[in-house]
């Protein structure tokens, strides 16, 4: 069988998606022939063994699109095009040119349709719905949520098409090694620097608490007027340090430094950094704006509304458990993730539904 999976971008700063094509191209290399398509960009993520095709993309390029895509689409004799993402016009040119072609379509909004999304920049997404996007959605001929909170936000806004419901997963082999000593007394956040992210409410949560011995470290690259504006609650705050974006093995070095990562974001599909702490064994603090009701349920994390008042209750009480209880915790967290979203699990389900259709 071959896949063309068509996203906006893969640009080692696209964040969850890019992340996610990245797995995924790992988790399908032999069993099914997987072809990206994407848009041209200066640090593209690295994909080997995988055929990746660049387009360049822009006002001026979007008239040619279409005929560039179909006649793409027509070498490649694709048995499925599965799209990532929305509110890009050329996901939908994309999508178009391969139905017109009668080649099925999945489409994965990957969380850009949940209401803190909807509601950020409201009037280009009414406009974006009105000119392309509903239809595009509506005319896919398969839907696919990352979880029911997700399939849930899909179904309040109107959509009826077939829908799968199949998480996000990571790689636990990648991972070399576990948490194995707590009490580093460590706090971590790593992801995009965007307003979407809390980072502001962490702050402040932080600067009204006995922090003392204990640190929070930053990680992640974004807008720098905006890291900088973050930046100025650092005045009065000795404890807290932005360290950049880590990759690689510094990535998971950084993780596994850590007692507790948290996530105080506003939303979020997934969240691929919270599976990716408790593959390592660090118990994760994010908010409900998230689909990981299982922090609670398999005692690996805290899973709470957002507010400054609620990250400054759940700060204080981690600050105040004892590192046997961390492990306990970070055991949890490891066994959730083995079981249920690693990619030799979740693999499997993708490769059943694209064999389905």
């Amino acid at each position: 069988m071959k896949v063309i999976h068509f996203i906006a971008g893969i640009d080692t700063t696209g964040g969850g998606t890019t992340e996610f094509m990245r797995l995924l191209s790992n988790a399908l290399k032999g069993e099914i022939e997987l072809i990206i398509a994407t848009g041209a960009s200066p640090n593209p993520i690295k994909l080997d063994d995988i055929k990746v095709s660049f387009f360049k993309f822009g006002l001026k390029q979007l008239p040619f699109l279409n005929k560039q895509f179909t006649a793409f689409i027509q070498q490649e004799k694709p048995d499925l095009v599965h799209i990532n993402g929305i509110w890009s016009p050329e996901n939908s040119i994309f999508q178009a040119a391969a139905q017109k072609l009668g080649i099925k379509v999945i489409l994965s909004p990957h969380g850009m349709l949940e209401p803190w999304i909807m509601n950020n920049n409201p009037w280009k997404k009414k406009v974006a719905m009105v000119l392309y996007q509903r239809k595009a959605i509506r005319n896919a001929d398969y839907l696919h949520a990352t979880a029911a909170m997700e399939e849930k936000s899909i179904r309040g806004l109107g959509f009826i098409n077939p829908l799968v419901t199949i998480p996000n997963f990571i790689d636990a082999s990648e991972i070399k090694e576990v948490k194995v000593k707590y009490g580093s007394k460590k706090i971590i956040f790593i992801s995009r620097i965007h307003p979407k992210k809390g980072i502001e409410l962490l702050l402040e949560a932080w600067s009204t608490l006995d922090t003392l011995g204990w640190s929070l470290e930053i990680a992640g690259n974004g807008d720098q007027s905006y890291i900088d504006d973050l930046k100025k609650y650092l005045i009065d705050l000795d404890n807290v340090h932005f360290v950049g974006p880590q990759y690689g093995e510094k990535k998971w070095e950084f993780i596994k430094s850590a007692d507790v990562m948290v996530l105080p974001t506003h939303s979020e599909n997934f969240g691929i950094v919270v599976a990716e702490s408790l593959a390592v064994g660090i118990p994760v603090l994010t908010t409900k704006g998230t689909p990981w009701e299982d922090l609670e349920k398999n005692n690996c994390g805290w899973w709470i509304e957002l507010s400054v008042a609620n990250l400054n209750k759940t700060l204080f009480e981690i600050i105040n458990t004892e590192p046997n209880i961390l492990m306990e915790k970070g055991r949890n967290g490891r066994k959730l993730i083995a079981e249920k979203y690693d990619v030799s699990v979740v693999g499997r389900d993708l490769i059943q539904l694209y064999n389905s259709i």
